[in-house]
């Protein structure tokens, strides 16, 4: 059974930083792609990064500059460092692990979702 728990979330004030991670059980990640959405109160929920196994990355655009994604493929574990942090980055981060070279939420294994609130 597959499992991915997530840790690092909290309260900071604008500007400054978290780093999340992600770590994943329960088989073989080889040829998956990690990565982490968010969802804001009252809005969809949209990719903020994602990271292939073979280190290819993707950002959303709002994030880029600010957020860094990696990933340990040893420990199946994928970070998001997120720098000078904004208000409108307040929203559950949820990681996801999905086959292929980008996590695009079509059928992906999710976490349970961290909380990151970010004061003015």
């Amino acid at each position: 059974q597959v499992q991915l728990v997530e840790s690092g979330g909290g309260l900071v004030q604008a500007g400054g930083s978290l780093r999340l991670s992600c770590a994943a059980s329960g088989r073989t990640f080889r040829n998956y792609a990690m990565g982490w959405f968010r969802q804001a109160p009252g809005k969809e929920r949209e990719v903020v990064a994602s990271i292939s196994s073979g280190g290819s990355t993707y950002y959303l655009d709002s994030v880029k500059g600010r957020f860094t994604i990696s990933r340990e493929n040893a420990k199946n574990t994928v970070y998001l460092q997120m720098n000078s942090l904004k208000p409108e980055d307040t929203a559950v981060y949820y990681c996801a692990v999905e086959y292929g070279d980008k996590v695009l939420g079509a059928n992906p294994y999710w976490g349970q979702g961290t909380q990151v609130t970010v004061s003015s």
